[in-house]
């Protein structure tokens, strides 16, 4: 019990200090800082210095062509799902959020993320009949786990329940990756997720045992805009790429001293026992 807790404080403390990390916070607790020097110190230079690159950092991270030329190199490494020769057993569609409102239909309940993924899914499924719908995500502190969620919408959209498989406890990529391993196998798998998410997830997938094929989907980046008030103008939108860029490398770097982490641990483990 105290084992599972520690994973729970673990898992909520890194959530916690990447959402402080995102481009948006990190700018207005810049910018917060520089007004208290002004208003409660006399370092008022420096706090304009803050203050000024705390806009200017608010823009740029909202300005397409910067947020743009981040995001579009990480979510283009894959291309979209084409069919390939012979069967596929498993699809899988990674989750991404959802809420629970009675008011409101079950495809507005899931977020726009998830529903993209879930419909690309979908499409994939319905390329290789016998194959089977897995769909992954824990509760997140709701009544239902996301997975559950999403199997609500797909059955809805006309997918047989009896091809569907849920992973209802799995709380990020990692622990995705190590259930679905579990009764994938050898078996044939395409892999579902957000395209800028895709190297790191595969990279999850494949430190599992599992040689999945990409699928990427909800692709935001892209330079085909021609209206100058849309392309230069700061909006919602192109933060959302900033954010993305930022937040899935945050997440690689993780990986990367995680695995670091445990392999500099292995390596000790073995000299003692020796």
């Amino acid at each position: 019990m105290v084992f599972f807790r520690t994973i729970l404080y673990m898992f909520e403390l890194k959530k916690v200090i990447s959402s402080l990390l995102m481009p948006l916070p990190a700018m207005l607790i810049l910018g917060f800082v520089g007004l208290m020097l002004i208003m409660f110190t006399v370092r008022r230079k420096t706090g304009c210095m803050f203050v000024l690159f705390s806009l200017v950092g608010i823009f740029l991270i909202s300005f397409q062509p910067f947020a743009t030329r981040m995001l579009m190199p990480l979510e283009r490494q894959y291309s979209a799902f084409l069919p390939v020769d012979g069967t596929i057993d498993y699809v899988m569609v990674l989750g991404s959020g959802h809420v629970v409102d009675d008011q409101i239909p079950p495809t507005s309940e899931l977020s726009r993320t998830a529903l993209v993924r879930l419909n690309e899914g979908i499409r994939v499924m319905r390329m290789y009949p016998g194959s089977k719908l897995i769909l992954s995500g824990y509760s997140g502190g709701s009544e239902f786990s996301h997975a559950r969620m999403l199997a609500v919408v797909a059955l809805a959209l006309g997918v047989n329940k009896s091809d569907i498989i849920l992973l209802e406890t799995a709380k990020d990529t990692w622990e995705e990756a190590r259930q679905a391993a579990a009764f994938v196998q050898q078996r044939r798998l395409v892999l579902v997720t957000s395209a800028s998410h895709m190297e790191r997830a595969l990279k999850e997938f494949n430190s599992a045992g599992i040689d999945p094929i990409p699928a990427p989907t909800n692709f935001l980046a892209q330079t085909n805009i021609e209206q100058p008030w849309e392309k230069y103008a700061p909006r919602a939108r192109y933060l959302e790429q900033t954010e993305r860029y930022w937040y899935e490398t945050l997440g690689l770097l993780w990986q990367d001293l995680r695995d670091w982490a445990s392999g500099h641990g292995d390596t000790e483990l073995d000299i003692n026992s020796n």
